[in-house]
Protein backbone atom coordinates (compact mmCIF):
# COMPACT_ATOMS: atom_id res chain seq x y z
CA UNK A 1 0.00 0.00 0.00
CA UNK A 2 1.36 2.88 -0.98
CA UNK A 3 2.15 5.96 2.18
CA UNK A 4 0.59 8.58 -0.35
CA UNK A 5 -1.01 9.39 -3.44
CA UNK A 6 -0.02 12.50 -5.59
CA UNK A 7 -3.01 13.71 -8.01
CA UNK A 8 -1.80 13.67 -11.80
CA UNK A 9 -1.34 17.00 -13.14
CA UNK A 10 -2.76 15.60 -16.80
CA UNK A 11 -5.42 15.12 -17.62
CA UNK A 12 -7.89 15.06 -20.45
CA UNK A 13 -11.54 15.34 -19.42
CA UNK A 14 -11.72 12.04 -16.77
CA UNK A 15 -8.49 10.89 -18.47
CA UNK A 16 -4.70 10.57 -17.46
CA UNK A 17 -2.36 10.52 -20.07
CA UNK A 18 1.01 8.45 -20.02
CA UNK A 19 4.19 10.55 -19.41
CA UNK A 20 6.54 9.16 -22.21
CA UNK A 21 9.88 9.80 -21.20
CA UNK A 22 13.25 9.58 -23.25
CA UNK A 23 15.76 6.68 -23.19
CA UNK A 24 18.51 9.23 -24.24
CA UNK A 25 19.09 12.83 -24.26
CA UNK A 26 20.02 12.78 -28.16
CA UNK A 27 20.72 10.17 -30.76
CA UNK A 28 23.56 9.85 -33.16
CA UNK A 29 24.46 7.94 -36.51
CA UNK A 30 26.68 4.53 -34.75
CA UNK A 31 30.24 5.27 -36.82
CA UNK A 32 31.18 2.15 -35.44
CA UNK A 33 29.01 0.22 -38.61
CA UNK A 34 29.28 1.08 -42.22
CA UNK A 35 26.09 2.33 -43.78
CA UNK A 36 24.18 -0.05 -46.38
CA UNK A 37 24.95 1.71 -49.81
CA UNK A 38 21.91 -0.21 -50.92
CA UNK A 39 19.61 1.42 -47.37
CA UNK A 40 21.12 4.66 -46.82
CA UNK A 41 22.10 7.03 -49.00
CA UNK A 42 26.20 8.59 -49.47
CA UNK A 43 27.19 10.87 -46.86
CA UNK A 44 28.08 14.11 -48.21
CA UNK A 45 32.33 14.70 -47.62
CA UNK A 46 33.17 16.61 -45.35
CA UNK A 47 35.11 19.90 -45.80
CA UNK A 48 38.96 20.02 -44.09
CA UNK A 49 39.59 22.84 -42.07
CA UNK A 50 42.43 25.33 -43.67
CA UNK A 51 44.06 25.52 -40.16
CA UNK A 52 44.22 21.46 -40.12
CA UNK A 53 45.89 21.99 -43.63
CA UNK A 54 48.44 24.42 -42.33
CA UNK A 55 49.32 22.68 -38.97
CA UNK A 56 50.01 19.17 -41.39
CA UNK A 57 51.94 21.19 -43.80
CA UNK A 58 54.22 22.78 -40.93
CA UNK A 59 54.66 19.12 -39.33
CA UNK A 60 55.87 17.86 -42.83
CA UNK A 61 58.39 20.69 -43.33
CA UNK A 62 59.71 20.72 -39.45
CA UNK A 63 60.63 16.70 -40.25
CA UNK A 64 61.99 17.13 -43.31
CA UNK A 65 64.40 19.84 -41.85
CA UNK A 66 65.08 16.97 -38.37
CA UNK A 67 65.78 14.74 -41.06
CA UNK A 68 68.60 17.61 -43.18
CA UNK A 69 69.92 18.08 -39.82
CA UNK A 70 70.53 14.41 -38.82
CA UNK A 71 72.21 13.63 -42.18
CA UNK A 72 74.56 16.80 -41.28
CA UNK A 73 75.29 15.75 -38.21
CA UNK A 74 76.52 12.07 -39.35
CA UNK A 75 78.62 13.93 -42.02
CA UNK A 76 80.01 15.61 -39.50
CA UNK A 77 80.69 12.59 -37.19
CA UNK A 78 82.57 10.21 -39.54
CA UNK A 79 84.62 13.35 -40.34
CA UNK A 80 85.71 14.11 -36.80
CA UNK A 81 86.67 10.06 -36.74
CA UNK A 82 88.89 10.39 -39.52
CA UNK A 83 92.72 10.91 -38.87
CA UNK A 84 92.84 14.41 -40.83
CA UNK A 85 90.33 16.09 -37.98
CA UNK A 86 93.15 15.04 -35.14
CA UNK A 87 94.97 18.18 -35.63
CA UNK A 88 97.07 20.40 -33.09
CA UNK A 89 95.99 23.41 -31.43
CA UNK A 90 99.02 24.77 -30.88
CA UNK A 91 99.17 26.21 -33.83
CA UNK A 92 95.75 27.91 -33.61
CA UNK A 93 96.69 29.40 -29.73
CA UNK A 94 100.30 31.10 -31.67
CA UNK A 95 98.23 32.45 -34.51
CA UNK A 96 95.38 33.69 -31.50
CA UNK A 97 95.20 37.34 -31.69
CA UNK A 98 95.50 39.23 -27.91
CA UNK A 99 96.99 42.14 -26.16
CA UNK A 100 99.86 41.80 -23.96
CA UNK A 101 99.36 42.85 -20.51
CA UNK A 102 101.07 46.10 -20.79
CA UNK A 103 98.78 47.85 -23.08
CA UNK A 104 96.30 50.25 -22.05
CA UNK A 105 93.68 49.27 -20.06
CA UNK A 106 89.86 47.96 -20.77
CA UNK A 107 86.85 50.08 -20.28
CA UNK A 108 86.12 49.45 -16.63
CA UNK A 109 82.73 50.74 -16.82
CA UNK A 110 81.85 48.68 -19.98
CA UNK A 111 82.79 45.67 -17.82
CA UNK A 112 81.35 46.39 -14.61
CA UNK A 113 78.88 48.76 -15.19
CA UNK A 114 78.70 52.66 -14.95
CA UNK A 115 77.68 54.36 -11.75
CA UNK A 116 77.94 57.82 -12.02
CA UNK A 117 79.47 59.60 -8.67
CA UNK A 118 80.36 55.84 -7.42
CA UNK A 119 83.15 54.09 -6.92
CA UNK A 120 83.45 50.26 -8.28
CA UNK A 121 84.32 48.48 -5.54
CA UNK A 122 85.76 45.11 -5.39
CA UNK A 123 84.99 43.05 -2.05
CA UNK A 124 86.91 40.07 -1.48
CA UNK A 125 86.45 37.60 1.82
CA UNK A 126 88.82 34.86 2.54
CA UNK A 127 90.48 32.55 4.96
CA UNK A 128 93.79 33.54 6.47
CA UNK A 129 94.73 30.05 6.83
CA UNK A 130 94.82 29.27 3.03
CA UNK A 131 95.42 32.83 1.62
CA UNK A 132 94.42 33.01 -2.07
CA UNK A 133 97.75 34.04 -3.65
CA UNK A 134 96.90 34.28 -7.06
CA UNK A 135 93.93 36.42 -6.10
CA UNK A 136 97.02 38.85 -4.90
CA UNK A 137 99.57 38.24 -8.30
CA UNK A 138 96.22 39.53 -9.73
CA UNK A 139 95.97 42.71 -7.51
CA UNK A 140 100.04 43.53 -8.44
CA UNK A 141 98.85 43.20 -11.99
CA UNK A 142 95.78 45.45 -11.97
CA UNK A 143 97.46 47.99 -10.31
CA UNK A 144 100.33 48.15 -13.18
CA UNK A 145 97.06 48.73 -15.00
CA UNK A 146 94.44 50.75 -13.20
CA UNK A 147 94.46 53.28 -10.58
CA UNK A 148 93.29 51.27 -7.31
CA UNK A 149 91.86 51.87 -3.71
CA UNK A 150 93.16 49.00 -1.76
CA UNK A 151 92.33 47.86 1.70
CA UNK A 152 92.93 45.80 4.33
CA UNK A 153 90.93 44.51 6.67
CA UNK A 154 89.94 41.55 9.51
CA UNK A 155 86.31 40.08 10.07
CA UNK A 156 85.34 39.52 13.81
CA UNK A 157 85.43 35.78 13.06
CA UNK A 158 89.24 35.66 12.29
CA UNK A 159 90.85 35.76 16.16
CA UNK A 160 94.46 37.12 14.82
CA UNK A 161 95.71 37.36 11.12
CA UNK A 162 99.89 37.21 10.70
CA UNK A 163 101.11 40.82 10.03
CA UNK A 164 102.25 39.96 6.53
CA UNK A 165 98.81 39.45 5.50
CA UNK A 166 97.36 42.73 7.03
CA UNK A 167 100.40 44.23 4.88
CA UNK A 168 99.85 42.07 1.37
CA UNK A 169 98.97 45.25 -0.10
CA UNK A 170 102.00 46.84 0.98
CA UNK A 171 102.09 49.86 3.11
CA UNK A 172 99.01 51.98 2.56
CA UNK A 173 100.35 55.50 2.48
CA UNK A 174 98.15 58.91 2.44
CA UNK A 175 95.21 58.52 0.09
CA UNK A 176 93.94 60.30 -2.32
CA UNK A 177 90.32 61.47 -2.48
CA UNK A 178 87.75 58.21 -3.45
CA UNK A 179 86.65 60.06 -6.52
CA UNK A 180 90.29 60.04 -7.81
CA UNK A 181 90.32 56.39 -8.34
CA UNK A 182 89.26 54.01 -11.07
CA UNK A 183 88.51 50.63 -8.78
CA UNK A 184 88.25 49.96 -5.29
CA UNK A 185 89.99 46.59 -4.25
CA UNK A 186 88.79 45.29 -0.52
CA UNK A 187 90.12 42.29 0.75
CA UNK A 188 88.84 41.16 3.95
CA UNK A 189 90.29 38.21 6.18
CA UNK A 190 87.17 36.16 7.02
CA UNK A 191 86.13 32.42 8.32
CA UNK A 192 85.25 31.90 4.91
CA UNK A 193 85.34 28.10 3.73
CA UNK A 194 86.67 29.62 0.34
CA UNK A 195 87.33 32.96 -1.02
CA UNK A 196 84.20 34.93 -1.71
CA UNK A 197 84.15 37.91 -3.99
CA UNK A 198 81.22 40.47 -4.94
CA UNK A 199 82.05 43.86 -6.96
CA UNK A 200 78.27 45.12 -6.37
CA UNK A 201 77.53 44.82 -3.40
CA UNK A 202 73.95 45.19 -3.02
CA UNK A 203 73.24 43.73 -6.44
CA UNK A 204 74.89 40.26 -6.86
CA UNK A 205 75.37 37.13 -5.16
CA UNK A 206 78.80 36.02 -4.34
CA UNK A 207 81.38 34.66 -6.41
CA UNK A 208 82.87 31.77 -4.88
CA UNK A 209 86.36 29.40 -5.07
CA UNK A 210 89.27 30.96 -5.91
CA UNK A 211 89.65 29.94 -9.80
CA UNK A 212 86.50 31.81 -10.57
CA UNK A 213 87.35 35.08 -8.66
CA UNK A 214 90.88 34.59 -10.94
CA UNK A 215 89.15 34.56 -14.21
CA UNK A 216 87.15 37.74 -13.22
CA UNK A 217 90.12 39.66 -12.54
CA UNK A 218 91.89 38.79 -15.26
CA UNK A 219 89.17 39.58 -17.30
CA UNK A 220 89.16 43.14 -16.47
CA UNK A 221 92.52 43.49 -18.60
CA UNK A 222 90.68 42.75 -21.93
CA UNK A 223 91.96 40.27 -23.13
CA UNK A 224 90.53 38.50 -26.11
CA UNK A 225 90.91 34.57 -26.93
CA UNK A 226 89.31 32.49 -29.30
CA UNK A 227 87.57 29.53 -28.10
CA UNK A 228 89.92 26.94 -28.00
CA UNK A 229 92.33 29.13 -26.08
CA UNK A 230 89.94 30.59 -23.53
CA UNK A 231 89.23 26.39 -23.21
CA UNK A 232 92.52 25.40 -22.45
CA UNK A 233 92.90 28.31 -20.58
CA UNK A 234 89.78 27.39 -18.26
CA UNK A 235 90.69 23.75 -18.14
CA UNK A 236 94.27 24.63 -16.90
CA UNK A 237 92.62 26.73 -14.03
CA UNK A 238 90.42 23.82 -12.74
CA UNK A 239 93.55 21.55 -13.55
CA UNK A 240 95.23 23.55 -10.75
CA UNK A 241 92.43 24.39 -8.09
CA UNK A 242 91.17 20.37 -7.91
CA UNK A 243 94.14 18.32 -9.08
CA UNK A 244 97.61 20.07 -8.38
CA UNK A 245 96.35 22.15 -5.18
CA UNK A 246 93.82 19.59 -3.73
CA UNK A 247 94.20 16.48 -5.43
CA UNK A 248 96.31 13.47 -4.38
CA UNK A 249 99.75 13.08 -4.52
CA UNK A 250 99.42 11.08 -7.89
CA UNK A 251 97.33 13.57 -9.19
CA UNK A 252 99.46 16.11 -8.61
CA UNK A 253 102.05 13.63 -10.53
CA UNK A 254 100.28 13.77 -13.72
CA UNK A 255 99.44 17.00 -13.89
CA UNK A 256 103.18 17.99 -13.64
CA UNK A 257 103.92 15.89 -16.23
CA UNK A 258 101.02 17.41 -18.77
CA UNK A 259 102.83 21.03 -17.26
CA UNK A 260 106.00 19.35 -18.42
CA UNK A 261 104.56 18.85 -22.11
CA UNK A 262 103.30 21.66 -22.54
CA UNK A 263 105.65 23.96 -21.65
CA UNK A 264 108.19 22.03 -23.99
CA UNK A 265 106.39 23.62 -26.72
CA UNK A 266 105.56 27.20 -25.59
CA UNK A 267 107.35 29.34 -22.82
CA UNK A 268 103.84 29.68 -20.95
CA UNK A 269 101.22 27.47 -20.92
CA UNK A 270 98.71 28.48 -23.18
CA UNK A 271 100.28 30.28 -25.87
CA UNK A 272 103.11 32.99 -25.82
CA UNK A 273 101.62 35.27 -23.45
CA UNK A 274 100.87 35.00 -19.64
CA UNK A 275 97.85 33.69 -18.81
CA UNK A 276 95.37 33.28 -15.65
CA UNK A 277 96.14 29.70 -16.09
CA UNK A 278 99.86 30.34 -15.29
CA UNK A 279 99.11 32.61 -12.28
CA UNK A 280 96.80 30.06 -10.37
CA UNK A 281 98.91 27.32 -11.59
CA UNK A 282 102.14 28.90 -9.94
CA UNK A 283 100.40 29.77 -6.98
CA UNK A 284 99.19 26.03 -6.23
CA UNK A 285 102.74 24.58 -6.64
CA UNK A 286 103.97 27.38 -4.69
CA UNK A 287 101.05 26.24 -1.61
CA UNK A 288 101.50 22.36 -2.31
CA UNK A 289 105.42 22.84 -1.92
CA UNK A 290 105.62 20.83 -4.95
CA UNK A 291 108.42 23.06 -6.63
CA UNK A 292 110.89 20.80 -5.38
CA UNK A 293 109.43 18.07 -7.36
CA UNK A 294 108.88 19.97 -10.18
CA UNK A 295 110.42 18.70 -14.10
CA UNK A 296 112.75 20.98 -16.01
CA UNK A 297 110.21 22.55 -18.19
CA UNK A 298 107.97 23.21 -15.17
CA UNK A 299 111.12 24.51 -12.95
CA UNK A 300 111.97 27.00 -16.11
CA UNK A 301 108.44 28.13 -16.25
CA UNK A 302 107.89 29.18 -12.76
CA UNK A 303 111.67 30.80 -13.05
CA UNK A 304 109.99 32.89 -15.67
CA UNK A 305 107.04 33.87 -13.24
CA UNK A 306 109.18 34.70 -10.48
CA UNK A 307 111.09 37.24 -12.93
CA UNK A 308 107.88 39.75 -12.99
CA UNK A 309 107.44 41.77 -10.09
CA UNK A 310 103.72 40.81 -8.54
CA UNK A 311 104.98 37.38 -7.88
CA UNK A 312 108.17 38.68 -6.33
CA UNK A 313 106.05 40.19 -3.94
CA UNK A 314 103.86 37.25 -3.00
CA UNK A 315 106.35 35.23 -2.41
CA UNK A 316 107.68 37.12 0.39
CA UNK A 317 104.20 36.23 1.87
CA UNK A 318 105.28 32.88 1.83
CA UNK A 319 108.64 33.28 3.98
Amino acid sequence: MPMYKVRPFHRVGGEVLAEQLPSCMYRLPNLHRLPSTAASPPLPQEEVDPSLQALESRQEEILKRLYELKSAVDGLSKMIQTPDADFDVTNIIQTDECSPLTTNGADLDLMLGKDYGALKDIVINANPSLPPLSLLVLHSLLCERYKILSAVHTHSSVKSVPENLLKCFGEQTKKQPRHEYQLGFTLIWKDVPKPQMKFSIQTMCPIEGEGNIARFLFSLFGQKYNAVTSTLIDSWVDTAIFQLKEGSSKEKGAVLRSMNAALGKTPWLVGNELTVADIVAWCALQQTGSVNAAPANVQKWMKSCENLAPFTSVMKLLK
